[in-house]
């Protein structure tokens, strides 16, 4: 990672680490690497999304890159658009999960694929050297929403008719607000739309994948067959079944690996991934991958190892004949899919147990200080050790927030506890000096 770039593109709070300014540089930088000289951005709907989008725009055609604003619109749909418009790059403002506060910037390359860490370094080491063309040969804007039908018709293609199911749909009041219910009602679904808010202010705000509870007691309301939930950008998805228990990426991955046995041997998921979720597939005949957290290195293992299917816990699913990222809306279709086509309710489509996982997050100045400390790292190999086959422990640095994350995975939950919470005393210790 470098200066500017983290494991999800560059990402921060709205005047602070991320500006115009700094999202111009962005811009300029990138246009050095256009060849075709055309890039496409898109946004969630943040406050701020305006005006980095048009800094990032700016940037662009003052060294005669032309720009494609498809306006509001989810991440994986901005990847789709990218390769069929024939675009040197695609850009998506948005900082994901993050609070409305916070804002960033992802890259997508012209096949769709998130960009290099070795194009990113590239692109940061020319942040300082601004590029420019004399006015006749400066790039042109043009907004075009309307290409957004072309990836609804290609997430929809394969799916069949949904109708008899009624699915309840959280927005997080982000990306796929507009766009969500249309897409399941026009299959024949039954849908209960919340959160779909698009004032930019409330994105995630108690809502989406990372607050599915109203979702969950929605369903349980309105006595729906699953519920969706997706977080800011739509990358991600959190689900629940008929009885309002959450079904997390690794239960989705799970369900589809199964659904789709006869085309995949083998599953990339990540360190996160759960021990009894590769037993359950390991039963199967279907072996589990395990990447660094970040759906882009989930995706460089499905690429170099041509697999079908991959995944976070945290509800980034990958499938590849389909997307080039995580895309909730379309594995949202996939899952609906599956229950009408196998008639069996979400909760029969699940059938094993994970171990007991305790995931705590403790916010600190200086991640990397504290995630090289001995101490640390001494106590994270003993537990480790101690652990053995009955469980995991990994201890790491979040990639988008300063953050330490811990995550303790054992058979006996009481002991996933005590060992998360020894290693988070450690790190407010070693933080505080």
């Amino acid at each position: 990672m470098g200066i500017y770039f983290g494991t999800d593109g560059l990402r921060g709070v709205y005047g602070e680490e991320l500006t115009p300014s700094v999202a111009f540089k962005c811009g300029n930088s990138l246009s050095r690497f256009c060849k075709k000289k055309k890039v496409i951005i898109g946004k969630d709907p943040r406050v701020t999304g305006d005006i980095i989008s048009l800094s990032v725009a700016n940037g662009l055609m003052q060294n005669g890159v032309n720009v494609i604003d498809v306006g509001l619109i989810t991440t994986p749909a901005v990847a789709f658009l990218t390769k069929v418009l024939d675009c040197d790059y695609g850009v998506v403002i948005s900082a994901s999960h993050n609070p409305p506060m916070h804002n960033g910037i992802k890259i997508f390359d012209s096949d769709g694929y998130k960009i290099s860490e070795t194009l990113e370094n590239s692109i940061e080491r020319r942040f300082m050297l601004q590029a420019s063309q004399p006015y006749y040969n400066v790039g042109r804007y043009s907004y075009q929403p309307e290409h957004i039908k072309k990836y609804i018709e290609k997430i929809t293609a394969n799916i069949g008719d949904l109708s008899g199911l009624k699915i309840v749909i959280d927005c997080g009041n982000g990306a796929s607000s507009k766009i969500a219910k249309g897409i399941f009602k026009n299959l024949g679904a039954n849908v209960f739309i919340i959160n779909n808010k698009t004032d930019g202010l409330s994105i995630n705000e108690e809502s989406g994948a990372l607050y599915p509870q109203g979702m969950a007691a929605k369903v349980i309301k309105e006595k729906a067959n699953l519920g969706l939930a997706f977080d800011g950008d739509a990358d991600r998805i959190i689900a629940c079944d008929e009885n309002g228990n959450l079904v997390d990426g690794d239960d989705i991955l799970y369900i589809l690996a199964t659904f789709f046995k006869d085309k995949t041997s083998a599953v990339v998921g990540t360190t996160m991934s759960n021990k009894g979720f590769e037993n359950a597939l390991n039963k199967k005949g279907i072996s589990l991958l395990r990447a660094d957290v970040g759906d882009k290195y989930v995706i460089e293992k499905m690429k170099s190892n041509n697999i079908l299917l991959g995944g976070e816990p945290s509800g980034h699913i990958i499938v590849k004949s389909y997307s080039t990222t995580g895309d909730g809306i379309l594995t949202g279709l996939l899952l609906a899919d599956i229950i009408k086509k196998t008639a069996k309710p979400l909760s029969k489509l699940i059938n094993y147990k994970k171990y007991p996982q305790i995931n705590i997050n403790v916010e600190v100045i200086d991640k990397f200080r504290i995630l090289n400390s001995e101490k640390l790292t001494n106590e994270t190999l003993r537990l480790q050790q101690q652990f053995a086959s009955f469980g995991r422990v990994l201890v790491r640095a979040s990639g988008t927030e300063n953050k330490i994350r811990i995550m303790c995975e054992h058979k006996s939950r009481l002991v996933a506890l005590r060992s998360a919470q020894g290693l988070e005393k450690i790190v407010k210790e070693i933080s505080q000096r």
